[in-house]
C-alpha cells in the first residue's frame, strides 16, 4: 500500500490514479485502410479514399493490427476473447472526415490482465505491485489540426486519421505519481518487446490519458477528471501532482470536483479545464 498523502488544511488526502493509454500499433497499413501509417511525411500524402471518407467507402479491417494487439494481449496475460465487435462513437471533430470514430466500446478484443511494477528497478527489495488491466480495445485515430500555418484559418493534415490504436486501460489500482511513471514505463517495456508499438511518446505513438480523484484514506472515490493526451512518463508525474493538489484545494476551500477532461500545461505546471 502507498504512502504516498497530499497533506491538506483537513489533514491527509489519498489519491486515485488510472490510466488510459493509447499505443500506436505497429503495422504498416492503417486499421482500415491500405494507406501508409508511417510516421509524418506531406500533409496528407497517407490518406486514402477511406480515410477521407468518402461516399461508399466500406472499412477492411487490417489483419495485422488485430495480431499485434492479441499479442499485446498474451504479453499481460489477459483474456483474450473470442467475438469482438467494432462499434462508431460519434465525435464531430474537424480533423475526423467520418464524423464518427470506428472503436470497441462494447465488446474488446483483450479482456482482464494485469503487469506487476516495481517502484525502484535498483533497489532488489523494492516493493511490487500489481495494477489492473481492465481491457484493450482496438480504434482509429483522429486527424491534426495546425493553427500555425495560416492568420486566419487552421489547415488539416489527415496522416494519422485511420491509424490503428490500442486503447489500454487500467484500473484504478495506483496511488501515487511513482506507481503511475512504474506503470507507463513497464508497459512501455513490454509493447517494445512483443513488437507491438515503438513507444516513442515523443512522437505520440504513446499517450496517456491520466484520470485522477483524491480521497480521504479509505473512504469513497471522489470525483475524477480526465486530463488528456500527455506524452512522457515524468508529464505523468506531474500531471498527477498538480491535479490531486489542486482538488485537494478546491474541496478544502468549499467547491466540488467536476468530472471533466483537461490539459496539462508544463510551462504553468498546471492543468486547465478544455
Amino acid at each position: 500500500m502507498s504512502d504516498y498523502r497530499i497533506q491538506g488544511m483537513t489533514g491527509e488526502w489519498e489519491v486515485v490514479i488510472g490510466l488510459e493509454v493509447h499505443a500506436q500499433v505497429t503495422s504498416n497499413a492503417k486499421l482500415f485502410s491500405g494507406a501508409s501509417a508511417a510516421y509524418g511525411g506531406e500533409p496528407n500524402s497517407h490518406v486514402s479514399l477511406v480515410d477521407a471518407a468518402m461516399p461508399g467507402m466500406l472499412p477492411v479491417p487490417n489483419r495485422e493490427c488485430i495480431r499485434q494487439a492479441v499479442r499485446t494481449g498474451m504479453a499481460i496475460n489477459a483474456q483474450i476473447n473470442r467475438y469482438s465487435r467494432f462499434d462508431r462513437k460519434n465525435y464531430f471533430y474537424a480533423d475526423l472526415p467520418q464524423g464518427y470514430q470506428i472503436s470497441q466500446l462494447y465488446h474488446p478484443i483483450v479482456g482482464e490482465g494485469a503487469i506487476e511494477v516495481i517502484l525502484d528497478e535498483k533497489d532488489a527489495d523494492s516493493p511490487r505491485k500489481t495494477i489492473g488491466i481492465e481491457r484493450i480495445h482496438v480504434e482509429q485515430d483522429a486527424g491534426k489540426l495546425m493553427h500555425d500555418q495560416h492568420p486566419t484559418m487552421s489547415y488539416v493534415d489527415l496522416n494519422r486519421c485511420g491509424v490503428a490504436l490500442m486503447e489500454i486501460v487500467s484500473r484504478p489500482d495506483m496511488r501515487s505519481p511513482a506507481e503511475a511513471g512504474a506503470y507507463v514505463k513497464k508497459l512501455r517495456s513490454i509493447l517494445r518487446y512483443v513488437g507491438s508499438c515503438d513507444g516513442n511518446m515523443e512522437e505520440g505513438s504513446m499517450r496517456a490519458d491520466v484520470n485522477v480523484s483524491v480521497r480521504k484514506p479509505g473512504a469513497e472515490y471522489g470525483t475524477r477528471t480526465e486530463t488528456k493526451n500527455v506524452n512522457s512518463i515524468r508529464f505523468v508525474m506531474q500531471t498527477i501532482e498538480v491535479e490531486a493538489r489542486r482538488q485537494v484545494d478546491l474541496i478544502e476551500d468549499g467547491g466540488t470536483v467536476v468530472q471533466e477532461t483537461r490539459l496539462f500545461d508544463p510551462n504553468k505546471m498546471e492543468t486547465r479545464s478544455m
